[in-house]
């Protein structure tokens, strides 16, 4: 059985232990560093090249979305898992975006943890039960294209437009990024960059990430 090197990226301290002492009652396991934060897992991971990173979705410093993609873009053989607490939608459209090999909330048993890893390690994608139903949610929405009519010509005939700086944002929205990345690409505060999205949001008329991004991308094509 293959030795597996782990990175653990987590925020608190009581989680980083945990999980180190759990991995560490495996002997194919072996946790070779520990990040407080993404910036710090980044660098981690480029010093110690391990198979698999369990990454903290909200972090101090570089959130764990951010980091996954700084790592896969120089790593990309290297395992990503992100753990939270929450199971919301936008974690887990942009964590997979990102190229993450899992999404798995913190309250997992300890066995399931290690099988995990070791099923990521191998090639597969793995998502809690609540986590696959909502993608499976947002998959259903995406395959029904053909059956939603076009945003296009509702725009057009309300007279709906939108600001140079709106359709920059709209172009980095496009591009995948979060929120925080969009309020440092444009030296703005998340707080300013969110009501703007909640105007472009209306502008188009809905409040759902995936949905505001599909309809964005036919507008913009």
């Amino acid at each position: 059985m293959p030795h597996i090197r782990i990175v653990i990226a987590d925020d608190q301290i009581l989680m980083r232990d945990g999980l180190q002492t759990i991995i560490s009652l495996e002997k194919d396991m072996e946790v070779v560093a520990v990040a407080s934060n993404g910036e710090q897992a980044v660098e981690l991971v480029r010093d110690t090249r391990p198979d698999l990173v369990l990454m903290d979705v909200q972090m101090p410093v570089v959130d764990g979305i951010e980091a996954t993609r700084r790592i896969l873009a120089d790593f990309p053989e290297t395992k990503v898992i992100m753990l939270t607490t929450f199971d919301e939608e936008e974690y887990i459209i942009d964590s997979l975006n990102q190229g993450a090999s899992g999404f798995l909330l913190k309250d997992l048993q300890a066995d399931k943890l290690i099988e995990a890893v070791r099923d990521a390690v191998a090639g597969q994608l793995m998502l809690p039960g609540s986590v696959a139903s909502k993608l499976a949610a947002r998959i259903s929405f995406l395959t029904a294209g053909s059956q939603k009519p076009t945003h296009t010509g509702r725009l057009k005939k309300e007279g709906i437009s939108f600001t140079d700086r709106e359709k920059h944002i709209i172009q980095l929205l496009l591009e995948g990024k979060t929120n925080k990345e969009i309020a440092k690409t444009l030296f703005m505060s998340e707080g300013t960059v969110k009501n703007y999205v909640s105007v472009i949001y209306q502008k188009i008329g809905t409040s759902d990430r995936v949905k505001a991004i599909m309809c964005l991308k036919e507008l913009f094509a």
